[in-house]
This record gives C-alpha cells, sequence and structure tokens, in this order.
C-alpha cells in the first residue's frame, strides 16, 4: 500500500480554475503524510485537460514529493509512454535518479489522451498505444546504452542508471512486462477474475531481465476505510460520479460532495456508469477492509498494494489512509505488514 499524507490535512482544494497552486502544494503535503504514517511508496499520474487534476507534470510533481520528503520512495503512476519520446522520458528519470538516488520509481503506462482534442495537442494518436513496446524498448536501452535507433546519441545522465521499472497494465500490458522483465501494476478490482489471469499470464510469461530478476507483482485499487461501511462506501460517491459524467459527456467535472451526488438525478445510462464504477471497490471498516485485503493477496499472491483513493472531503481521505495504515499494519500494531504503496490521490 502506498505512503500517505503530511502532518495537517488541507481543505478540499476548489476546482482548478483558480486554484493550481493549492492543488499541487495539497498533493506534497500529502505525500509527507503518507511517510509519516509509514507507506513505502507515493506515486503521482499523468492526466491532461482534466479539472484540478494534479498531474500535467508527473515528472516535475514527482521531483518536488521527493525534496520534501525523505524515506519514502516516490515514482509516477504513471508517465503516459505514447505522450512523450523516450529520451525525453529517459533524460527525466535520470535527473530525478541522479538527484535522489536509490528513492525514485518509473512506473510507465500505454494511454493516451482521454479526447481527440487532447491527443491532437499532445500529437498522439487514438491507436498510438500499439507502439508501447517498442518505445519501451527505446526508453531501456537509453539507461543501458544499448538503444541504436538514433547512433551516436547518448541520455544523459541516464545512462549507465538502474531504476525500478513499472508497467501499468489493465490486461495486453502484463504480456509486455512479461516479455521486458519488468514490474507489473495491475487493475483494476471491479473485474477481479481478468486481473487474475492476467497475472498468470505475467507470472508464466516472465523472462528476468537487467532490471528485475523475477516477477513482481502490485495489485492496484481503489480503498477507502472509515468508522462505519457506509461512511466508507460514500468516500468513493465523488470519483464514481466523475468517472460516469466523463464517459457520458467526454469531459470530466471536478470531484463534488457525496452529498450533492446522492441528491442528483442521473440518467439511466449515467446510472450504469456510476453503479459500475462502486462495483468490485475496497471499502469499510478497518476490520472489514483488512480480510477484503488478505483474500486479495491470498488470490492475486502480489507483492504490494497500491491505493489509488481519491474522494472531495480531504480531512476523510487523511482519516482513510490513517485507518489503512492500521489496518495493514504499516504503524506495526496489527502484524499484518502488508507492503503498500499510495497514489497520489488527484485533487480536483
Amino acid at each position: 500500500m502506498p505512503h500517505p499524507h503530511s502532518p495537517t490535512c488541507p481543505p478540499p482544494p476548489p476546482a482548478w480554475g483558480g486554484a493550481r497552486s493549492p492543488a499541487l502544494r495539497d498533493t506534497v503535503r500529502f505525500a509527507q503524510a503518507a511517510e509519516a504514517l509509514g507507506y513505502h511508496r507515493f506515486w503521482v499520474s499523468e492526466h491532461h485537460s482534466v479539472p484540478g487534476v494534479a498531474g500535467s507534470a508527473p515528472t516535475v510533481l514527482a521531483s518536488a514529493v521527493a525534496a520534501a520528503t525523505v524515506r519514502i520512495r516516490v515514482g509516477t503512476g504513471g508517465v503516459m509512454l505514447p505522450n512523450h519520446r523516450p529520451l525525453v522520458v529517459a533524460e527525466q528519470f535520470g535527473v530525478l535518479e541522479s538527484l535522489f538516488p536509490g528513492r525514485i520509481d518509473m512506473g510507465l503506462g500505454r494511454s493516451v489522451g482521454f479526447t481527440d482534442g487532447i491527443r491532437r495537442a499532445l500529437g498522439a494518436e487514438k491507436d498510438a498505444a500499439r507502439d508501447f513496446g517498442d518505445q519501451l524498448d527505446e526508453l531501456l536501452g537509453w539507461f543501458t546504452g544499448e538503444q541504436d535507433a538514433h547512433p551516436q546519441v547518448h541520455a544523459h545522465p541516464a545512462e549507465g542508471l538502474r531504476l525500478p521499472v513499472f508497467v501499468l497494465a489493465t490486461g495486453a500490458g502484463a504480456d509486455l512486462a512479461a516479455r521486458a522483465g519488468l514490474s507489473l501494476v495491475i487493475g483494476d478490482l471491479r473485474g477481479r477474475d481478468e486481473m487474475l489471469r492476467a497475472i498468470d499470464r505475467y507470472r508464466t510469461g516472465f523472462r528476468p531481465s537487467a532490471w528485475s530478476s523475477a516477477p513482481y507483482v502490485v495489485v492496484s485499487g481503489n480503498v477507502a476505510v472509515a468508522d462505519t461501511t457506509e461512511e466508507a462506501r460514500r468516500l468513493l460517491l465523488p470519483e464514481a460520479w466523475a468517472m460516469a459524467h466523463s464517459r457520458t459527456h467526454g469531459v470530466f467535472p471536478p470531484l463534488a460532495p457525496a452529498s450533492e451526488i446522492e441528491a442528483r438525478e442521473m440518467t439511466e445510462k449515467e446510472r450504469g456508469f456510476y453503479e459500475r464504477g462502486l462495483r468490485g471497490q475496497l471499502y469499510g471498516t478497518e476490520d472489514e477492509v483488512a480480510a477484503a485485503l488478505d483474500e486479495l493477496i491470498e488470490r492475486s499472491d502480489a507483492d504490494e498494494v497500491l491505493v489509488t483513493t481519491s474522494t472531495y472531503d480531504r480531512e476523510a481521505l487523511l482519516d482513510s489512509y490513517r485507518r489503512l495504515a492500521r489496518a495493514a499494519g504499516l504503524s506495526g500494531d496489527s502484524g499484518r505488514g502488508i507492503r503498500s504503496a499510495v497514489g497520489a490521490p488527484v485533487p480536483r
């Protein structure tokens, strides 16, 4: 499971309009809190043109997080490789690893922009993800010095460095991670059987590499913990509604309070996406979530759990991560000792 937040929990940041700086600073404070709670990693994600999401420049934000923390590993969950030139990505992570040696994780994904407009702005086609395998090979070659697509070009200071590399996947990406001998981050928990089949394929097809000698699986999903089961479920409503709205309107709205969402009248299509967004997530009291995590880890044999929960109420979110740390044994009082990582909750 991931590393939590900072000493104090700021109020919910307003929409991305005039609150860019507070949203970014909130993420850094959240990482400090995660470190204090005993989480193992803190990762930031890449999103473009999403209201309030502090994810437009993940390597820059990761640098700010690493500078403000001491022990927790910092990385990306992830940099979307189809949006970037592999050389530039290698150089950015080379700088990060040089500045914060032994604390940087390179998480990579194959998604492209959410809308045609975003994809055009990024210079990425809708089917750009099909080239992810070749891009991944080139990127790793910049670190080893073995890439031959661009003779006499070197990625400084990346060349010669080694850092953990993770491939974010839902299905096909698991096969690419296995072929390249890289660690796998896989979700989501709503399609549990499909996820488990992909993990089995990954382990079966894994080829040891200079990056990893054995398969390494991180299972990712939303986890919410509160005093009661219903309170925990309500923490998931803002994100479920935002996803449902994006699927039916083509744009992401800012996160809204749970009470506002409960009062909404939804179309049948919206309601379908909304209910599916809540299905299969882990939520409940500390005991309920601890039991659910035990079952998930037993079935998947995961090495880590990456928690990506976000919600409108920042204080309740911080409390959820405190409770999760206790349930997972990160604070040493439950004996479970589950290694956990935090995907930065995307401030909206």
